[in-house]
């Protein structure tokens, strides 16, 4: 997140952007304030007892709106809904878990942003590079460890059963 955001107040924040302060506008910045990466159903839930006549689409158009104006960032995991958070302004990549879908930030690689850069640009002023890392979070790996030795400690009772 730019330090701006975490200095001004979200109405200042949606004003500079060139957006028009509005409640809704407003509970889904109270969300995404937060570091961490949210689907619009997340947010449209958190959302729901400040502004209990809000719908989906009206979520959607909020972060439509937010990510436009550059206040927000959109991320989308392969076999994942659109995330969305508030760490702007730089050029982060992300680790995905290919077993539960928890996303966490990870700064740039190595060197000058974009970080890397193509064999050819075929003509393109490069700006940002996106890197998605896939493998197993800490979590998934400790319970995978765990399931494999149950089976191997069953497979033992059985053999020792079988004696």
């Amino acid at each position: 997140m730019t330090s701006d955001a975490a200095t001004t107040s979200p109405e200042e924040r949606l004003r500079s952007a060139g957006l028009k302060v509005t409640a809704p506008r407003l509970a889904v910045l109270d969300v995404v304030q937060h570091p961490g990466h949210r689907s619009a159903e997340d947010i449209f839930g958190a959302i729901g007892t400040a502004l209990p006549n809000s719908s989906m689409q009206a979520v959607y158009g909020v972060l439509a709106a937010l990510e436009g104006a550059g206040l927000l960032r959109k991320i989308e995991p392969a076999g994942s809904p659109a995330l969305y958070e508030n760490r702007i302004g730089d050029n982060h990549h992300h680790l995905v878990c290919t077993n539960c879908q928890a996303v966490q930030d990870v700064d740039c690689v190595i060197g000058e942003a974009p970080c890397l850069t193509p064999h050819s640009t075929h003509g393109f002023e490069i700006q940002t590079a996106e890197v998605t890392f896939w493998g197993l979070c800490a979590d998934c790996q400790a319970a995978r460890a765990a399931e494999a030795e149950a089976e191997a400690d069953a497979e033992t009772v059985t053999d020792a059963g079988a004696q």
